[in-house]
């Protein structure tokens, strides 16, 4: 190879190597569009699931055979380094009703109930003599999730179910 075509190769490897950063970038652009997207839906989905379990809640406000007065959704509460946000939670005289909501429960999710409830009472002294009862509402749940959670003693309700039968409740 002389150095003139050597040379020349080296040029058009140039060549193509800016071109393939340049589509690189585009498809890089389009993935990170197609990702906003897809958070995008999957954001809708915990509203929609959201809404659909407050209502059902709205219109019949028990878990298990416990009956609530009143209903609270998206409550976010911070007091020193202890923080939640609490999709549902319902209270009577007696009673607190924390429901996690997810439109795909995973084993997980559970863990995350878990660690609200530890915290609520820290969260909300004026609960501090309340039983606290825990429960997950889901479209679906992974068997593995739907098994650790009625093992721990949490509440479960799905669509199929639309009310919430304990096999036994997880009172902290």
């Amino acid at each position: 190879m002389t150095d003139e075509e050597l040379k020349e190769l080296v040029a058009s490897l140039a060549i193509k190597s800016d071109r393939l950063d340049a589509q690189m970038q585009k498809t890089d652009e389009k993935l990170s569009r197609i990702g906003d997207m897809l958070d995008g839906i999957g954001k809708n989905q915990g509203v929609v699931a959201e809404e659909f379990f407050v209502n059902s809640l709205l219109d019949d406000p028990h878990l298990g055979s416990i009956h609530f007065d009143d209903i609270a959704k998206n409550d976010f509460k911070h007091r020193g380094k202890t923080q939640e946000e609490y999709d549902i939670v319902m209270t009577n005289g007696e009673a607190v009703g924390i429901v996690e909501v997810k439109y795909k429960a995973h084993e997980k999710d559970i863990d995350k109930l878990e660690h609200k409830m530890r915290n609520f009472k820290t969260l909300y002294p004026l609960y501090k003599d309340y039983k606290l009862y825990g429960a997950i509402a889901s479209f679906n749940f992974y068997d593995e999730a739907k098994e650790a959670a009625l093992n721990r003693g949490f509440l479960c309700c799905n669509v199929a179910a639309m009310l919430f039968t304990p096999m036994q409740l997880k009172i902290c």
